[in-house]
């Protein structure tokens, strides 16, 4: 059944919502469900994530399953090109690792029946290796289960190895949570520097590694990458967010890359919409401009 409880309180869903709507793509599965018909028709693939993170309660985390199972059923039914990601915390990391394992499970298991797959996205710091271990545990007995890696972390590199070596698919990316120095790069240059040694770390042992930046640099990179290591377009993809850079998205799958779409949608939209916001200046203008146009 689909969560209707907002995160957010009506006054700020009523203001913001229609702001937000530049990066989720509504808030319920059938809205969700014609934003990636429209990524679709433009040769993109989409990744649909069920808004929600931190849950306290465990009928809060059963009700986030129900949404992704429902999720996975509407992706069968519907046949359009699109897998999921989720949160542990939002399926009761907080609460209890057994029962969050097994209620990852029940989606992988259900997207498994339906040939669908299942990404892990990565949150802040404080949860890297509870997220590794659970998902390395999930691997063992589902191979539709894959996993985020953040660049800015220091301690990306061993923990490649450690999915190589379980021969698991890798979403990398930049890393969008404030963390403190001694964790985590802070300055763009080494976060693209790592990116990069992570990039090839990939190319080189991963299992069909997702590139996940909008940095036109590291977007550069990684072309000129495959083409001195000739590694073929079908071998990986990029991955963007919905809502940001359309046409460059546009773009990379007219090249004949493959490109997916990171689409949220869901109630619980507000933590996601404001970690957009602090990402990038562009972001922040696109909303005040909208804020004030008539």
């Amino acid at each position: 059944m689909t969560r209707k409880t907002s995160a957010a309180n009506p006054v700020l869903d009523r203001l913001l919502f229609p702001l937000a709507q530049r990066f989720v793509a509504g808030r319920t599965i059938p809205e969700a469900v014609q934003a990636v018909r429209r990524l679709n028709q433009d040769g993109i693939r989409a990744t649909l994530d069920v808004l929600g993170e931190n849950v306290r309660e465990q009928r809060s985390a059963v009700a986030a399953v129900n949404s992704y199972l429902e999720t996975l059923e509407w992706i069968h039914r519907s046949q359009i090109e699109s897998n999921v990601s989720l949160k542990l915390t939002q399926m009761g990391l907080d609460i209890e690792r057994q029962f969050c394992y097994s209620n990852v499970a029940r989606i992988c298991h259900k997207a498994a029946e339906t040939g669908n797959f299942v990404r892990v996205d990565m949150e802040g710091s404080g949860y890297t290796e509870a997220t590794l271990s659970l998902f390395l545990d999930l691997n063992q007995s589902y191979k539709n289960v894959g996993i985020v890696t953040q660049a800015y972390l220091r301690r990306s590199a061993q923990d490649l190895e450690r999915i190589n070596e379980a021969k698991a698919r890798v979403r990398l990316c930049k890393g969008a949570y404030k963390e403190r120095e001694e964790i985590a790069f802070q300055r763009m240059p080494e976060i693209r520097e790592s990116f990069k040694r992570l990039v090839e770390q990939l190319f080189s042992h991963g299992t069909y590694p997702a590139i996940a930046t909008h940095d036109d640099q590291l977007i550069r990179w990684t072309q000129e990458c495959i083409r001195q290591n000739r590694i073929g377009k079908d071998q990986f993809e990029f991955q963007m967010l919905y809502g940001v850079r359309p046409e460059t998205q546009r773009a990379l799958a007219r090249e004949g890359f493959r490109v997916r779409v990171y689409v949220p949608y869901g109630t619980h939209w507000l933590p996601y919409f404001s970690r957009r916001l602090r990402e990038r200046k562009e972001n922040i203008y696109f909303v005040l401009r909208h804020l004030f146009k008539r």
